[in-house]
């Protein structure tokens, strides 16, 4: 996934989303979910692109919503027992001090998946917020669109395969787009990070 790739990606979909017959992410007109993957060196790039288009919506009158990802995952830590999260700790800096640091890791990755993982985890509270923000504010829904950003902070923690299977099917008809650092490895194939074995078969749109 080349700069280039992205910007070519983020045009077709402010292209799509701009469409006199509305926004046409996909080939379902009732799936409104699509998947725009950047090289994660390219964070801040991808931010300020991303702020433009999305300047440009509100100014014809569109509504934009930001929903990052890491803030998602800090609420459910805040939230979670704290003697849990005293034990986890705990049990990880046990095992640094005895030079087991990727023992440590692996034990971290796995409290964690416990937290964040499957339909009642990360993914809940993401379609929960879409949902919330649909009522507050009675959005229009063939002139809104909400991005799901900082999804690099759920590495290596949290396969995403998993929160975009959760997601489909879940977004009110909402326009909603997961910008994804990682690498499109085939035409339904992400590398998450460039750094995992590739996810198959995404039902979303790829752009480009």
């Amino acid at each position: 996934m080349s700069q280039d790739a992205f910007d070519e990606g983020l045009a077709a979909l402010k292209s799509d989303l701009l469409r006199p017959e509305g926004p046409s992410i996909t080939n379902m007109s009732e799936y409104r979910f699509a998947v725009l993957p950047y090289k994660p060196n390219k964070e801040f790039y991808v931010r300020k692109q991303v702020r433009e288009v999305s300047d440009d919506l509100k100014s014809k009158g569109w509504q934009v919503f930001e929903l990052p990802v890491n803030k998602l995952l800090l609420k459910r830590l805040r939230n979670a027992p704290q003697e849990e999260l005293d034990s986890w700790i705990g049990r990880e800096k046990r095992l640094v001090a005895k030079g087991k640091k990727e023992r440590a890791l692996r034990t971290a990755i796995d409290n964690l998946e416990y937290l964040i993982e499957g339909q009642n985890g990360i993914a809940k509270d993401a379609i929960e917020e879409i949902h919330r923000l649909a009522d507050v504010n009675q959005v229009d829904t063939e002139k809104t669109l909400v991005w799901i950003t900082r999804m690099g902070s759920l590495y290596p923690f949290f396969r995403t395969s998993t929160l975009l299977k959760h997601l489909d099917g879940n977004t009110r008809r909402i326009p909603v787009v997961v910008l994804y650092p990682g690498r499109r490895v085939d035409k339904t194939a992400l590398s998450f990070m460039e750094e995992t074995d590739a996810d198959r078969d995404y039902r979303p749109r790829i752009y480009p």
